[in-house]
């Protein structure tokens, strides 16, 4: 599976940010656990800035787990908990997960985040509206516990759920057939997800001449140990000529 964006098109990417955390039961921390790092978005929207500071050019990044084919935080798991599905997921195992944290010690991408509370039990369930936020969660997507690492999954269960389809039509999944709630609420369609072996838009963005990937231009050469999955297509700004009015 291949993911890739276009930064220069995308808008409203805390849309995007909302739409992974209702989709997969993500827990709102609260100010004061963000204040001390322990946020839990597995999508974060980095900000790059270029030029004056009195009127900067700024460049917005998505950040999730790459799914590189090569993950280091694979190598480090005591208990097998992170592994690599066929597909070139990397995957969680969410009941084998101790809580040692070397994966994320060990991710060069720093997008994988650690449950330091039960914060599904802080959730107050009781009251007027008890039977509708009952139904607040994804029954698809596991609630993650006190103790156990989370990232990105590309929608997972999203993924699941066309290859059962295909598979009781007896197909391949179709091109675009999954889409991940990122780029579902995409309002440009920036983003696409598929299949980089077929001729479909992730594909052609991954072997695209005007595509990179993070920390590809590292002195430690991170891109090619990894084999990051994630790709972003470089921006397009028209500047104007030095010597304009």
């Amino acid at each position: 599976m291949g993911y890739g964006h276009r930064p220069d098109s995308l808008h409203r990417l805390q849309r995007l940010v909302v739409a992974c955390q209702a989709e997969n039961n993500i827990p709102i921390v609260g100010r004061e656990q963000v204040i001390i790092g322990r946020e839990m978005h597995w999508l974060r929207i980095d900000r790059y800035y270029r030029g004056g500071i009195e009127a900067p050019d700024t460049c917005f990044q998505p950040m999730m787990c790459v799914h590189c084919e090569n993950a280091p935080c694979e190598l480090v798991c005591p208990v097998a908990a992170t592994v690599h599905s066929h597909e070139g997921l990397n995957q969680m195992v969410y009941n084998r997960c101790v809580g040692t944290r070397y994966c994320s010690n060990n991710c060069p991408y720093k997008v994988r985040r650690f449950n330091f509370l039960n914060y599904d039990a802080l959730f107050n369930y009781e009251g007027d509206n008890a039977a509708s936020l009952k139904l607040l969660r994804n029954p698809d997507v596991t609630v993650r516990s006190r103790g156990v690492m989370e990232k990105c999954t590309y929608c997972i269960q999203r993924i699941t759920a066309a290859r059962i389809d295909a598979q009781k039509e007896d197909r391949p999944i179709r091109d675009g057939e999954v889409k991940t709630a990122c780029q579902q609420a995409c309002p440009v369609q920036a983003i696409v997800f598929g299949n980089l072996r077929d001729r479909h838009d992730a594909s052609v963005l991954g072997s695209s001449s005007k595509r990179f990937a993070l920390h590809s231009g590292c002195p430690s050469s991170i891109r090619m140990t990894t084999r990051a999955s994630a790709w972003s297509a470089a921006a397009m700004r028209a500047r104007p000529a030095a010597n304009s009015r």
